[in-house]
């Protein structure tokens, strides 16, 4: 299992759409909702706010995903399997993205949202597994 080991940020441009991703370590429903309405505040400008979070809850794996008007299956769907392929447990998982003023398209918007993703977790996750 992988735990985020700190605050982290990384930011990619797409066809001048801006995606700003953002990782906390949270460990309940709560610290999630309550990072998220700042970040809504911080962000009011953006054009979407999507967000995955994987907690563990005295053993049980709470998991949310919104898409934040993105089109379905899209923007928090591939966040949330990023945390799941990768088994990242008590993790809050955000991009922000700013329209550029180009459609990206379905496929396009996965791809931006995977790739902001994987950017933000790279530098941010130690081993938490077995013997650990």
């Amino acid at each position: 299992m992988l735990k985020i080991i700190g605050l982290g940020q990384g930011q990619i441009i797409v066809k001048k759409s801006k995606f700003l991703s953002l990782v906390f370590y949270i460990t309940s429903i709560e610290q999630a909702k309550a990072q998220l309405a700042e970040l809504e505040k911080k962000y009011s400008d953006a054009s979407h706010l999507v967000y995955a979070y994987r907690i563990d809850e005295d053993g049980y794996i709470r998991e949310k995903f919104h898409n934040d008007r993105e089109p379905g299956g899209s923007a928090g769907q591939p966040l949330l399997y990023l945390l799941q392929k990768k088994d990242i447990m008590d993790c809050l998982l955000v991009v922000v993205r700013y329209f550029g003023g180009t459609k990206l398209g379905v496929g396009g918007l996965i791809r931006a949202y995977t790739q902001a993703g994987q950017l933000v977790l790279q530098d941010n996750l130690e081993n938490h597994g077995a013997g650990n």
